[in-house]
């Protein structure tokens, strides 16, 4: 049986540069920071017209069409989810498609081409999802109305206009004002940079779990794993509810095993969680003829000694992040596996 001290000394510690490598391609926020000073540019340029952005846009080597809409969109808090539940409102509040709007003073209207028609309004669709900013997308129907809905729609008079819009989309009254407007980018990205250190955590560990189910999908063939997954029988609540591990392989035999997967660098109440249910967890699955496997790793994992040692007590398998004890875990997997009725009838016996 593992102990803390044998995990520590075949541990990663710290997040594998793999591991960092991919969240940094699946995470927008570093590419908005970078270019942050040349939409300021376009928007302080884009004076002339409430449009006027559109030619800056066009003229522009280093800002696509759909990174200036994500800049946009991130600044005043307006996604794809709100649009799109947003979009029968609009519906009502513009029944010309037109939107009527003031700017500098001067009252203007904007037709809208697409956002009241298309079927859906989503951030895939407007290509300012992971996927779509890697690709440079030109300017389409759909995201000039919605750049134009986010620069204008809190200066809009027409009856009716959702109350989100009025009170976040009011990023269009600062073009031409580079001062003010450099301040309000600067200060709002500092925000969203905040909030967004908890969401890279979170997404780190979601890493680390698909990073585990990769390493062990490649080792076993014809075994199926799925994240988030339960066990038929395996429930809490006197039954009403099932239990949800982070991984649950299924052998070829049709024997389940559970995974949980713990990498945390900074100490938190993570693993105190998983080892206040180990033993509970454990029991339900070997009585069932199943097993339960734990993944730990982390410098702040290492850090609360009392929980590593419970989980280690009530796991069958107990290994860290590196590839070779992901070889050991799916070693673990090949030797347990076997028909569980025959297993059932073996301890009968």
């Amino acid at each position: 049986m593992a102990n803390p001290e044998d995990l520590y000394d075949v541990a990663v510690r710290f997040w594998p540069t793999e591991l960092t490598e991919r969240e940094a391609k699946s995470s927008i926020i570093p590419h908005l920071l970078e270019t942050q000073d040349r939409f300021i540019s376009l928007l302080d340029v884009a004076d002339s017209s409430p449009d006027a952005w559109k030619k800056a846009l066009e003229a522009s080597k280093s800002l696509t069409a759909n990174l200036f809409l994500k800049h946009l969109m991130v600044l005043s808090d307006v996604g794809g989810e709100l649009l799109q539940r947003l979009r029968p409102e609009l519906r009502r509040v513009f029944p010309d498609s037109t939107m009527t709007f003031g700017w500098k003073g001067t009252t203007h209207r904007y037709t809208l081409k697409s956002a009241l028609t298309t079927k859906r309004l989503t951030n895939t669709i407007l290509a300012v999802d992971g996927p779509g900013l890697a690709k440079a997308h030109a300017l389409t129907d759909l995201m000039e109305d919605v750049a134009m809905l986010v620069l204008h729609g809190g200066a809009c008079t027409d009856a009716g206009m959702p109350e989100p819009i009025i009170e976040k989309c009011l990023i269009g009254g600062l073009m031409g004002q580079r001062r003010e407007l450099a301040t309000f980018v600067k200060q709002r990205y500092i925000f969203v940079s905040r909030i967004t250190q908890g969401a890279r955590t979170n997404t780190l560990g979601q890493l680390a779990q698909d990073y585990v189910t990769e390493n062990l999908e490649s080792a076993l063939d014809g075994w199926t794993f799925t994240r988030n997954g339960n066990i038929p029988g395996i429930s809490q609540n006197a039954g009403l509810t099932d239990i949800s591990f982070d991984v649950v392989a299924r052998s070829p035999n049709g024997r389940h095993f559970a995974i949980e997967v713990s990498f945390q660098v900074t100490t938190n109440s993570v693993v105190e969680r998983k080892a206040g249910q180990a033993k509970s967890r454990a029991e339900a699955l070997h009585a069932a003829g199943h097993r339960i496997a734990y993944v730990i790793d982390g410098a702040g994992n290492f850090q609360r000694q009392a929980a590593l040692r419970t989980i280690c007590k009530f796991s069958d398998c107990t290994v860290t992040m590196r590839k070779d004890q992901l070889e050991v875990l799916a070693q673990f997997l090949r030797d347990s596996d076997g028909p569980v009725e025959s297993r059932k009838r073996s301890r009968r016996g």
